[in-house]
Formats: C-alpha cells, structure tokens, sequence
C-alpha cells in the first residue's frame, strides 16, 4: 500500500512539471523611459547596408536546446552579425515568449511546454554583437504559433537552422532596442 502511495505520487509530481505553463512578466525600463514619446531624430524606418559574408547552416541533434546550441555556435563560430534566414526540423517541447500589451511598459507571456512535439516551420531573427535575438514557427496537428525563442526548446528528430553572416562593420546595435523611438 505504502509503495503503492509512493509511485501513485511520484507520478503525479512528475505530471505536474510537465504541464503547460504561462506567465506574464512586465519588461518595463524605467517610467521615465517608458512615457518618453518617440522623437523626431529617430527615423519611422532607416536602412542598415551590410554585406553578407558568408552563409552558415547549423545542423542540431535529437535532445539539444535549440536555443542554447545556437548560441554556443555563435560564441565558437565567433559571429558577431548575422541574420538567421531559415530554420527546420521538429521538437519535442518548447519555450517561447510573445508579446502580450499594446502600452509601455511591455508585457511578455511565457509559454512553456516541454511534452509538446511540434514542427519547426521556421526560425528568423538576428544575431546582433553576438547575442542571438531569434523567432521560431511552430506547428502542431491543431495550429500554427510562435514567439521569441527561450531555452528548454528541445530538439526531437533534427533541426537546421541557416545563418547569414554580416561583416562586421554593419551596426545592428539598435535594431531591438524598444528604448530608441
């Protein structure tokens, strides 16, 4: 009986911390910064030229962080710029974060769930001064759906994610920066 408990409760503990989770966390960076209106030395768009280097295609085994291989490759690879033009494959769960409000500060819904299989449609994103800022696509039986890229993404058959390497006098530096407006 007592062993009988025992599995029965293990069993429960590990179901629960493999359930689907959401949390919501506010990203603000300072009220001042937050209420700032946009100004008119920022331009609505502008133009990076860049030339593209070289072109690098990752391939990742069955069980590995997506996000953490890529970043590891970046660091090895020593990459400083580059733009992520595709990614493929499938994975075993995931972690994504989208964007959740309309009004600074910014919120961010986290979304794990790492006993979900889905397709890896795509991935786009930037590699900026080595930091990977990276998107994926993913699909299940039901739906497509996405964010930005968190770890504990687990690889399941393959993936391969394609990287195009800017030289490095292309400045990206402000590219994601939610403060120059």
């Amino acid at each position: 009986m007592r062993t009988t408990l025992i599995l029965l409760l293990a069993g429960v503990c590990l179901h629960a911390h493999a359930q689907k989770t959401r949390r919501e966390i506010v990203r603000p960076t300072t009220p001042e910064e937050d209420a700032r209106p946009n100004s008119d030395r920022v331009p609505e768009v502008y133009a990076i030229p860049a030339r593209l280097e070289r072109v690098v295609v990752l391939r990742f085994k069955y069980q590995t962080d997506l996000l953490a291989g890529l970043e590891r490759m970046v660091k090895e690879l020593g990459i400083r710029n580059a733009v992520i033009l595709a990614g493929a494959g499938s994975v075993r769960g995931y972690h994504v974060h989208v964007v959740s409000n309309r009004t600074f500060p910014s919120r961010n819904l986290f979304v794990r769930d790492p006993t979900a299989p889905a397709d890896l449609v795509s991935m786009n994103g930037y590699v900026v001064g080595g930091r990977v800022h990276a998107h994926v696509t993913l699909a299940d039986g039901d739906r497509a759906f996405g964010g930005h890229l968190e770890p504990g993404t687990e690889v399941f058959t393959f993936a391969v994610v394609t990287l195009g390497i800017l030289d490095d006098q292309a400045d990206l530096s402000r590219v994601d920066d939610k403060t120059y407006r």
